[in-house]
């Protein structure tokens, strides 16, 4: 099984689009970090997470840089200046989530962003559906390196939530179990996707106004105290809203982390039918005829385009 079909292609897109859900087909796209030092970024993600830069261009007093292994974008670096560092307790990103394809390929990204000195490494889990690892990259943003389970593992409640957990995972011997010499030579030019990404907001309810009845995600897990998770096609979640941090925040200042979530659709009709629910809701939006753009409650901006982003793509996003 490839990384794309864990994530997507286990539930095939219905040919006809649903007006109040996102196609089983969805996905996620390379998220957009600002930064306040590139090269030290730019550096750490190649290092520690076995990226190539890809591409950049100069936007005034902005440097806008793509890395990404292969010809897959996952991570777009912008230079903003003057801009306050990354604060934990205000709206804004919990992680960015790597998805890799096996245990081998996760096994050699943690080994590299382990032994890079500008790595902290917060913890491992097991979730149930996946095995992860975490880490804070220099300036303060989230990430999770993780591999799922196959989705015949996975269990459900009574009511339908798919059954997560928080379960201490061994690190030394998941690395002693799957982790070879040749995979960790040749750890950048093995696949890697946006599996999801986890947001912290100011309150639940209302996040999942936006990103379930407006943007059009299911609920996959509701029950866990201070955070939703949500999904399309009954992947365990693309996208999550936590307050365990932010609880209250109000509407983000302009700072250094994330500057863009980007989720990918099958066709043009998906992006009419998302416009048709915000058009109901009064909500505002541009749209380019590639992508629709919005901002959430408290600011973040989500961007919704057709297909998986060319690093072109994602340099104009």
């Amino acid at each position: 099984m490839t990384v794309t079909e864990n994530t997507t292609a286990s539930a095939t897109a219905s040919p006809v689009v649903n007006d109040t859900l996102l196609s089983a087909a969805t996905g996620m796209d390379a998220v957009t970090l600002r930064v306040g030092d590139l090269e030290k970024m730019s550096t750490y993600y190649s290092n520690a997470l076995a990226m190539e830069p890809l591409e950049e261009v100069e936007r005034g007093n902005e440097i806008h840089r793509v890395l990404g292994r292969g010809t897959t974008p996952l991570v777009k670096l912008v230079a903003t200046p003057n801009l306050p560092g990354v604060d934990r307790t205000q709206a804004g990103l919990f992680h960015t989530a790597f998805l890799f394809e096996n245990q081998a390929s996760l096994a050699a990204t943690v080994a590299h962003a382990a032994q890079n000195t500008n790595s902290q490494f917060v913890g491992s889990s097991d979730h149930l559906v996946s095995e992860a690892f975490y880490f804070t990259d220099p300036e303060g943003n989230g990430i999770e390196l993780y591999v799922d389970r196959d989705r015949s593992e996975w269990k459900h409640s009574a009511d339908g939530e798919v059954r997560m957990d928080t379960i201490y995972l061994d690190p030394n011997a998941f690395l002693a179990e799957h982790l070879d010499e040749q995979t960790l030579s040749q750890a950048n030019t093995l696949p890697g996707i946006i599996g999801h990404v986890h947001l912290q907001v100011g309150d639940v309810p209302t996040a999942r106004k936006f990103y379930v009845d407006a943007l059009g995600f299911e609920p996959t897990l509701a029950s866990m105290p201070g955070v939703l998770f949500a999904s399309a096609g009954a992947y365990h979640h693309h996208v999550a809203m936590n307050t365990w941090n932010s609880r209250g925040a109000g509407p983000r200042a302009a700072s250094l982390g994330l500057g863009d979530v980007a989720i990918t659709v099958p066709g043009r009709e998906d992006l009419d039918a998302l416009v048709a629910r915000l058009k109901a809701r009064k909500m505002d939006f541009a749209d380019d005829g590639r992508s629709v753009r919005l901002s959430d409650p408290w600011g973040t901006q989500v961007t919704l385009g057709i297909g998986t982003s060319t690093t072109d793509q994602t340099l104009t996003r």
